[in-house]
């Protein structure tokens, strides 16, 4: 008996410490989450909004579900499902809030910080000692110095003058094509009343210390998307443009109607010469502008994006399933055996790129992945880490001369990879508040504005354009 008494006593003990602390412990948390779900009898309002300098509460708190810690304020805050409340605090609002405050401070160290370091222990003096040292040869060399100064670009404003002005103010670039010599730039612009127009830009006038360009707009509008654009070379280089409008045609000087395309290319090869290339809905068409023939080639998947090659007679198709194959174009569409190499991605390939030699094969996809690919070995010899997609068709830009691949994220975020070793030289934030809706159009050219023209980046968001010139 006196034993069944003494563990009475001890579990009494033992019940009334843990209710205690469940007593205080519930007390806290009606104190912290009250002051929110009842704002009216708060002394607080405005000034105990919650503040976003963190996603996570600290370690030391508690995750609770439905609520969001402070670690500054030290309270619990509800999240809100979105409906319309004057000061609504949901998952989303409070990750937006924290992607722009990273932004304001990335575009303040980049307006303070004039000199870059692309890689650690090189800068200019130190690049020079070592070729005079004989330790880089030219090669390596150039390459490094290109680096070099990528990571020191500066942003500078280009005026556009049209004859137009109201239109500029109003106008949203969309995108940006600059053609093989870099003199001109094709827009497509977003119109405020809905639908898109184009443009051509000059830019001869894209000079330091007054960047000024010209815009020639034309007078054609549709109130359809642009797909694809790529320059075509019919009676010169460059002498037109190929584009394609979301639901039929490719648009030319003649438009041939094609239900369901979702990318296009222009031909520079001899064997298909004078042709463009239309990729579908599990089809490639391949026609000849001067005489309108066409040939089909049936895929397994949406094909999302095409590059010609120009010494091998192939076309690149990159697909929605993942898959990357060439075409060979002397196979007729009713031959055997025209898939000339298979490679594969994990996620919907949005960009093919073929290099100068045509033995590498650089893609990017909607999962973010940027792969070198060595066409002789069909086996994956260098990733490019950092590139944000999730469901995007974004483009990929390779520029061999200088050794860089530039590419633009959902996130808004430029960023500058080294071609030879995969290395991030440089992140460039958007100018504008990130949004889904405002992902920059680039071009990057070792000649902008033509022959004499300087190194440099464009970016055109918004109905802004900006240039990152060599410093």
């Amino acid at each position: 008996m006196h034993k069944s008494r003494g563990q009475s006593r001890r579990h009494g003990r033992r019940s009334h410490r843990h209710n205690a602390w469940f007593r205080q412990h519930g007390s806290n948390e009606r104190n912290n989450t009250g002051a929110q779900q009842s704002p009216q009898g708060s002394s607080h309002s405005d000034d105990e909004a919650p503040s976003t300098s963190s996603t996570a509460g600290s370690s030391s708190v508690p995750d609770l579900p439905g609520y969001y810690f402070d670690p500054e304020k030290k309270r619990y805050f509800r999240l809100l499902p979105g409906h319309n409340n004057c000061n609504p605090l949901t998952k989303e609002s409070i990750r937006q809030k924290e992607m722009e405050s990273k932004r304001l401070q990335l575009l303040e160290e980049e307006d303070k910080q004039g000199k870059k370091i692309a890689r650690l222990g090189f800068n200019a003096s130190s690049l020079l000692q070592k070729s005079k040292l004989g330790f880089l040869n030219v090669t390596s060399y150039c390459r490094l110095a290109h680096e070099l100064r990528v990571s020191c670009m500066q942003r500078k404003k280009v005026q556009i003058q049209s004859s137009d002005p109201s239109a500029l103010a109003s106008d949203r670039f969309n995108l940006i094509l600059a053609d093989t010599n870099s003199d001109r730039l094709f827009t497509v612009n977003d119109v405020k009343v809905g639908g898109s127009k184009y443009g051509i830009i000059n830019l001869h006038g894209l000079k330091t210390p007054t960047l000024r360009v010209h815009m020639h707009e034309n007078l054609y509008f549709t109130n359809r998307k642009v797909n694809a654009v790529s320059w075509a070379s019919l009676n010169h280089l460059d002498s037109h443009i190929l584009y394609l409008l979301a639901g039929d045609r490719p648009g030319m000087l003649c438009s041939f109607r094609i239900p369901g395309a979702w990318s296009c290319a222009w031909s520079l090869n001899i064997q298909a010469n004078n042709c463009f290339s239309t990729g579908l809905s599990r089809r490639v068409l391949v026609t000849s502008v001067v005489t309108g023939h066409r040939q089909s080639f049936g895929t397994s998947s949406d094909v999302l994006a095409q590059q010609f090659a120009i010494t091998a007679p192939l076309l690149f198709n990159g697909c929605r399933s993942g898959e990357i194959f060439a075409i060979d174009l002397r196979c007729r569409n009713q031959g055997k055996g025209w898939k000339a190499t298979h490679l594969f991605h994990d996620s919907a390939v949005t960009s093919v790129q073929i290099l100068q030699e045509e033995q590498c094969l650089m893609a990017s996809d909607m999962a973010g992945t940027i792969k070198l690919w060595d066409l002789r070995t069909t086996k994956c010899i260098r990733q490019y880490e950092g590139h944000v997609n999730e469901y995007a068709h974004l483009p990929l830009h390779v520029h061999e001369e200088e050794g860089i691949v530039v590419a633009v994220g959902q996130d808004c975020y430029t960023r500058i990879w080294s071609l030879h070793d995969a290395q991030l030289l440089r992140t460039i934030p958007s100018p504008h508040p990130t949004s889904k809706a405002d992902i920059p159009s680039v071009a990057f050219s070792s000649r902008l504005g033509g022959f004499r023209g300087a190194p440099g980046l464009l970016m055109a968001i918004r109905q802004d354009l900006y240039c990152f010139s060599y410093s």
